[in-house]
């Protein structure tokens, strides 16, 4: 069977840039819902016989309509087309608070053909799945809180819940092995970590305790792929071994950890005892460009820092970080700098004066025991004038001409 892959929309994550005046949206979360146009044309025209959705269809608990609103279009479109769709409940998905309905809640409180949520561990026959030819093990987001409730145990005690966490996952994963058909093809799919996985910039936007899954879990060669969610950094942690152990990472760039990453999304031949993974990277996600300059000297400021930026800024989000000495700040044009970055999305400077360190006294010596010349000597060491080419004995004689009772006046 041909499985469609991805995970980690996000689609209210519009942390930059404006709103769009036609719409109305953020100009971001447009953005995200580009691409997450992208991944479900594909399903569509390629005929997929599922897809599964591993978690975190947006970046908190508490969407606003308008934002799920987006999210329904797109899914109501699988749900027409008749594809079967499993939306697997993230850890951005589930409120804390035990009763309070989940992100995605509505598709299963009305039942939209062809679509079911994923909110608690459970094993999926073919029967289960609209007699699709594959059997599926669900493991979405489990809170910290509500394992605590189901295992009776103190909150004081951290180190054995997660432990018992992982001894009752690894125990009904495994009993749920053992029921499977052995003659149809068998897909774990997840929301949680991995041990040795490569985690990106997702750790800025992570709610909560990681749920970590040990390799030898995922790794079971009875499994014949696994679809993974929740570490946005793309991934086979079992690359170029049966099963694939996936992470497709997030649909769009999230911030500048992300910004050498391309995005992907994943379709899979999945078949019994062996499976092929094609990775589909998503085109024309906006990108991040971030550069740092140093500068070690007052000439030509504006000119060195545009040189640290590329040419070509168009439509990208951009941020240039700049360390220098603090008597350098009245240097930096950042009015210039806007200038010829004009035509990116967004531009952003950050500034990094670097701050002298104090001169120590020596050991015993106090302020009030120095003369003013031994202060101003001790304010010279501090500002480096010595790197500056001053003439410090010059200073110090015409300082002491001036302190001096019998210094001239005129």
């Amino acid at each position: 069977m041909k499985l469609l892959h991805f995970a980690d929309a996000h689609i209210d994550m519009a942390n930059y840039g404006r709103h769009d005046p036609e719409t109305g949206l953020p100009v971001r979360v447009l953005d995200f819902l580009k691409s997450l146009d992208t991944i479900i044309d594909a399903a569509i025209s390629e005929k997929v016989d599922m897809v599964i959705f591993a978690g975190d269809a947006y970046k908190d608990r508490s969407p606003a309509p308008t934002f799920q609103r987006e999210w329904g279009k797109r899914i109501i479109r699988l749900s027409q087309a008749k594809i079967p769709t499993l939306l697997l409940v993230g850890n951005h998905d589930l409120s804390p608070a035990a009763g309070r309905a989940h992100a995605i809640q509505e598709f299963d409180t009305l039942q939209v053909p062809f679509v079911r949520v994923l909110q608690r561990p459970e094993f999926l026959t073919s029967k289960d799945l609209w007699d699709v030819p594959v059997q599926v093990i669900a493991m979405p987001w489990i809170t910290r809180s509500g394992l605590i409730a189901n295992l009776e145990m103190s909150a004081a005690e951290p180190s054995e819940i997660f432990s018992n966490l992982e001894s009752r996952i690894s125990s009904l994963i495994e009993a749920y092995i053992n029921e499977a058909d052995q003659t149809l093809p068998l897909i774990l799919t997840a929301h949680a970590s991995i041990q040795g996985a490569l985690f990106g910039a997702e750790r800025m936007v992570m709610l909560g305790h990681d749920m970590v899954l040990p390799t030898s879990l995922v790794k079971d060669k009875r499994l014949d792929y696994v679809a993974m969610g929740h570490i946005h950094k793309p991934q086979d942690v079992n690359e170029g071994e049966h099963p694939p152990v996936i992470y497709p990472g997030s649909i769009e760039r999230i911030d500048f950890g992300e910004a050498k990453d391309d995005k992907f999304y994943v379709i899979a031949e999945i078949t019994r005892g062996g499976s092929k993974v094609e990775w589909r990277k998503i085109e024309g996600t906006r990108p991040f460009i971030e550069r740092r300059a140093v500068l070690r000297s007052s000439e030509n400021v504006t000119e060195i820092l545009k040189s640290a930026l590329p040419n070509d800024l168009s439509n990208a989000i951009v941020k240039l970080v700049v360390e220098y000495p603090r008597e350098f700040d009245v240097l930096i044009d950042e009015s210039a700098l806007r200038k010829f970055a004009e035509k990116a999305f967004e531009f952003h400077l950050v500034k990094k004066p670097k701050v002298e360190a104090r001169v120590r006294m020596p050991e015993g010596q106090v302020v009030s025991s120095l003369s003013p010349l031994d202060l101003l000597d001790q304010y010279w060491k501090a500002v480096h004038v010595e790197d500056k080419n001053v003439d410090v004995p010059a200073l110090q004689k015409l300082a002491k001409e001036i302190i001096s009772d019998d210094a001239p006046y005129g």
